[in-house]
């Protein structure tokens, strides 16, 4: 018996992840509201009522897909963060990551993209929940640096925000540069984000005695 249950168990999250992958392919060119789920349920190759035994709309299969894109990401990130390198070797191997991550998973860093501010409200407050969360991990890993010494919490926020937010225009412009086939444009997307944090971990450095 449970030999069979552990079968059928097994199907079901073959399927879950088929509907995923074909949901994500059919996202290339159209947005989540205007896709449905009997498109998805053609290309896996099942009946549209049974769409229901994974997901209870399109929606939550939009969360989903964002947990794909954004969960392993900044578990990555983090643990840059928490390494006790110089700054601009963490900022290095940081932009490489997002620039790996996103050769590797340009559908799921193009679905993000157009759905952070999309139609469907559940996906976009799962981007921004992700994304919030993202801010917490960097905080705390950056709470924990030295030259972090008598932040306060706000600051260190806020600061960590800083650079989530340039990680995903950082993804954002090399998705856009390996679309477009621009030569060099991808390597230029990188250099600048380099700069860019290397500005920001500069201005880290003299916040606290000209502000506070």
């Amino acid at each position: 018996m449970s030999h069979s249950l552990g079968v059928r168990q097994a199907q079901k999250q073959k399927t879950r992840q088929a509907l995923l992958d074909a949901a994500l392919g059919l996202l290339e060119e159209q947005s989540l509201s205007s896709l449905g789920l009997r498109e998805v349920t053609r290309v896996v190759g099942i009946a549209p009522t049974a769409f229901y035994r994974h997901f209870r709309d399109m929606g939550e299969l939009g969360v989903a897909l964002v947990e794909e894109a954004l969960g392993s990401l900044h578990v990555m990130v983090r643990a840059i963060l928490a390494e006790q390198d110089g700054a601009e070797e963490r900022i290095d191997r940081t932009v490489a990551v997002v620039e790996q991550h996103v050769r590797r998973y340009p559908l799921h860093i193009r679905f993000v993209a157009r759905e952070r501010h999309g139609g469907v409200r559940a996906v976009r407050q799962a981007i921004a929940g992700e994304l919030d969360r993202f801010a917490e991990e960097v905080a705390a890993a950056l709470k924990s640096q030295p030259v972090s010494e008598g932040w306060c919490d706000d600051d260190v926020r806020m600061l960590a925000e800083l650079y989530v937010d340039r990680l995903v225009t950082t993804a954002a412009e090399l998705l856009d540069a390996e679309a477009d086939g621009v030569e060099g444009a991808a390597e230029r997307a990188v250099r600048v984000a380099r700069r860019q944090l290397r500005l920001i971990s500069i201005g880290r450095r003299h916040w606290r005695e000209e502000y506070q």
